[in-house]
């Protein structure tokens, strides 16, 4: 499913425009890229946790030319699901 097409059910479900409904994903897009800046964990009980991941640096082999490369350290964000989200979709 695309955000547009997302964003059309999201409209539909609520009964509000597709404006509105736009506003409402993109406010929330915003709100965790913004949190997760800054190093919050966001917990939505039931349904998942939004977090950021620090991967220290590291070396490793490019696979066709079998170079050394290195690879700086990062900040990696990540999504764990919840058990409700988990039990439905099983």
């Amino acid at each position: 499913m695309t955000k547009t097409e997302f964003v059309a059910k999201l409209a539909e479900r609520m009964d509000v425009p597709k404006t509105k409904a736009a506003d409402f994903v993109n406010a929330f897009i915003d709100l965790v890229t913004d949190s997760l800046k800054e190093g919050e964990k966001i917990q939505l009980t039931g349904f998942g946790i939004f977090k950021v991941n620090h991967r220290p640096a590291r070396t490793g082999k490019v696979p066709n030319s079998n170079q050394v490369r290195k690879f700086p350290a990062r900040n990696v964000p990540v999504f764990k699901a919840g058990k409700q989200l988990k039990d439905a979709t099983n």
